[in-house]
């Protein structure tokens, strides 16, 4: 299919466009204002009205299919849930010429935002001049005192910023708003493109797109520059506040795309001006972020003190000179709307002339005359400095004038969705993205538009119903690949990658534990299901442990029970997905999903079904878990808390049985330890204590028995990062060594309640030890006391 071919093929009688009418007053990106196609359409909507109606269902399922497989989600406000990505189709396209000039225009823009930022935070001559009040920035919010004159070293204080643009009825570009403090978008911009390429392939192709990746690697080598000083500053990293943030995906998915560290900020520690990762190998230099955390959460010592997400000292090190930030703290002051009412006498004063890509017409309600003339219609009073909700503009007193703004913005452009067969026209804003190169500012070539959710809106917000689309820019040239990866160079190395941070590490081997537990507790319950006898003091010993793993509490489902151990290892796999396997991370969720539809709907319920596919899916995940990820300090962290926690809990529950008098018990352990075909393989049909015991406690054969995990556990922790052949063994090395000669050594006459009783105490020890010694202990000198300076 030729795109030219099909950009000479009228488009207007396309069943899609049936009852497609734009609102009067507005600029339609599709729509010409003679009611035709505009040329860099027609070859789209001709293809699309070319598929039949099940094929585009078809396409678009893909690539939702896509998206929820690929795990690409977001969180709305103070949600706890996740919601699935709302992609729409067809993407917003923009012809090469207009790309062009808007291109330029918004380097124009960004160049003027560093320059208005640097006098801010520098020379201030736009204050001392009188062309910006003072006030706007001396009671601003974003303006960081500490750091008020981090400019005058000369470094830029913007490396990556993002712009909202909107088009007025004549069809004009406005910004009407400015993202410098840590602008979201650009990683579910890359998942647009992947998920609108799966539904849209031939069409893809045939339009010759510009590439996305080549801004990317610009950007990365810009990092790395920056990260460039003489002893050495580590991987650049990327600072997030957590998997509890509403775009956590998108700084995972970015920290794995451009191979940076993803770190929060307890993985960070301050030795007197100098930033460093905790480490399971210890301390390690970083000395390059790109940041995704507000910055007045980033150090509770001198910015907002009950920040639990910042690193002490973290100011410290950047007014050293020894840590760069990508944006720079304090950088959110551009953001500042009532700025935007002087605009072009500060774009003059610095630039020497205004800009082409203006914010839309505000006043500082500060000056009566302001006030007085944003009286008239059309006004919007706003607040007029950033992170404020506009809630709070309604109970503004005379007191509060200096602080709001009144904006005249124009209406949204529309753009064609596909709902129910048809294209209508829905508002729509793109966000587009700007990085700094070795070679100045660079453009993504596209970006990140939002669409509203019905006919009518003017609110594109994703967290309030918006769609997000892809935004198609055809390139005017022969588009050459780019790929992330190096050149080639002579003579290949294989390296390992960098320290695991320990924050990672911990979340590893809990997720290990936990998958763990929740099989456990999936075979106790089967047990209890399959079980003849229903009661008697095997039944109740059962049913205790049951309840000791929070599941089947009295009169409560014990799916209920399951699903919350479930949901906790999938809370925890979710923390890790820059490190965890992605086919194992959706085992996990399939298991929530499995489970919430058993709780949703418990009447008719066969619970033996469920719990065999429920120990399929586990299954699933260590076959998963085995086979694609890397036997790296990740790898063996995690298994570190499987073998641990499957030894532990071996060893809790024979001993519960064994302390029972009942003649189903070695029944009981064989059916727990899944090892009944392997019994009479190798002894018979007959069930004896000594064979059973061995059988589930001391075969290191056995998979499934305590003395497998506890040398499957020291072989790991001999593996672990400070312990070398031949070097004395730190205290876990030390007591698992100790335990597994306890296991080689004992008879199966030895084994009963107490012995494996003690035994599981010495694996709960090995795990404390394993906290002390990877995840818990500070590091000496860590945290430092501040004195002013």
């Amino acid at each position: 299919m030729r795109s030219d071919r099909l950009a000479r093929t009228p488009a207007a009688g396309s069943p899609l466009l049936d009852g497609y009418v734009p609102p009067p007053g507005t600029h339609d990106e599709m729509r010409a204002d003679g009611g035709g196609v505009r040329p860099h359409y027609r070859a789209l909507i001709e293809a699309l009205g070319a598929l039949s109606a099940e094929e585009r269902e078809r396409r678009l399922g893909s690539a939702a299919q896509y998206l929820r497989e690929a795990g690409v989600f977001y969180r709305a406000g103070g949600e706890g849930g996740e919601r699935q990505w709302p992609l729409a189709v067809p993407p917003l396209i923009l012809s090469p010429e207009e790309w062009r000039g808007l291109e330029r225009d918004l380097k124009a823009r960004a160049g003027f935002l560093e320059a208005l930022l640097a006098d801010l935070y520098g020379a201030r001559r736009l204050i001392r001049e009188g062309v910006l009040p003072g006030r706007l920035v001396g009671a601003n919010p974003e303006f960081l005192r500490p750091l008020a004159n981090q400019a005058s070293g000369g470094r830029p204080l913007l490396g990556f910023l993002a712009i909202d643009l909107r088009r007025d009825a004549a069809g004009r570009w406005w910004a009407v708003a400015d993202r410098t403090q840590a602008p979201s978008g650009a990683g579910f911009a890359l998942e647009n493109r992947v998920a609108t390429a799966r539904a849209l392939p031939d069409l893809a192709k045939a339009h010759r797109l510009r590439r996305l990746a080549g801004f990317f690697t610009r950007f990365r080598e810009t990092l790395d520059a920056l990260g460039g000083r003489p002893e050495g500053g580590g991987r650049p990293g990327l600072l997030t506040p957590g998997p509890s943030n509403e775009t956590y995906f998108e700084h995972s998915y970015l920290a794995r795309y451009l191979g940076l560290q993803l770190l929060e900020g307890g993985d960070l520690a301050v030795h007197g001006d100098e930033a460093r990762v905790r480490t399971v190998e210890g301390l390690r230099p970083v000395s390059v972020l790109w940041r995704r955390l507000d910055a007045d959460w980033t150090d509770p010592l001198e910015l907002k003190s009950r920040s639990r997400l910042g690193t002490p000292g973290l100011v410290r090190a950047v007014r050293a000179g020894n840590l760069h930030l990508v944006n720079a703290l304090g950088s959110g002051l551009a953001e500042t709307p009532a700025f935007a009412a002087f605009e072009e006498a500060m774009a003059v004063a610095l630039l020497g002339e205004p800009l082409a890509l203006a914010s839309p017409e505000t006043l500082w309600l500060g000056e009566p005359a302001a006030r007085e003339r944003a009286r008239e219609a059309g006004w919007r009073t706003v607040e007029g400095f950033p992170g404020r909700a506009e809630a709070a503009v309604e109970a503004a007193a005379g007191e509060r004038w200096s602080e709001l703004a009144a904006r005249r913005a124009p209406a949204a452009s529309t753009t064609p969705v596909l709902e129910g067969g048809r294209l209508v026209p829905r508002a729509v804003t793109l966000r587009v993205f700007l990085a700094r190169g070795p070679g100045g500012w660079e453009v993504m070539p596209g970006g990140f538009a939002r669409a509203a959710p019905g006919a009518g809106s003017d609110v594109e917000a994703i967290a309030a119903g918006g769609r997000s689309l892809d935004v198609w820019i055809a390139a005017e040239g022969e588009e050459r690949p780019v790929t992330l990866l190096g050149p080639p160079a002579d003579g290949f190395q294989r390296r390992l990658p960098g320290s695991l941070p320990s924050r990672a590490a911990d979340n590893l081997f809990w997720l290990g534990r936990s998958v763990e537990r929740l099989e456990a507790a999936v075979r106790l319950w089967r047990a209890a299901l399959a079980a003849d006898a229903p009661s008697g003091k095997l039944a109740e010993t059962r049913a205790a442990l049951l309840v000791r793993s929070g599941v089947a509490q009295a009169g409560e489902d014990a799916a209920l029970g399951l699903r919350q151990l479930a949901r906790g290892a999938y809370d925890i796999a979710s923390r890790i997905r820059d490190r965890f396997s992605p086919d194992g991370w959706r085992v996990l969720h399939e298991i929530v999903e499995v489970l919430d539809e058993a709780v949703a709907g418990p009447g008719g319920r066969d619970d033996d079904v469920l719990a065999d596919r429920l120990l399929t899916r586990l299954a699933g995940f260590s076959g998963l878990v085995g086979e694609n990820m890397v036997r790296l300090s990740g790898w063996r962290f995690l298994q570190c808390g499987r073998r641990l926690e499957r030894g532990l809990l071996a060893a809790e529950i024979g001993a519960a049985f064994l302390a029972v008098e009942d003649e189903g018990v070695l029944d009981a352990l064989l059916d727990y330890a899944d090892s009944r075909m392997t019994y009479r393989r190798r002894f018979s049909v007959e069930l004896s204590a000594p064979s059973v015991l061995d059988l589930v406690a001391l075969d290191p054969l056995n998979p499934r028995s305590v003395a497998y995990q506890v040398e499957a556990l020291r072989e790991l922790l001999a593996q672990m990062p400070g312990n070398r052949p031949g070097e004395s063994l730190d205290p876990p090395s030390r007591r698992a060594a100790r335990l597994k000669v306890r296991l080689e050594t004992a008879l199966p006459g030895e084994v009963n309640a107490a012995w494996l009783g003690r035994v599981a105490r010495d694996l709960a020890d090995i795990s404390d030890l394993l906290t002390e010694r990877f995840f818990a202990a500070e590091p000496e000198g860590a945290t430092e006391r501040w004195d002013a300076e």
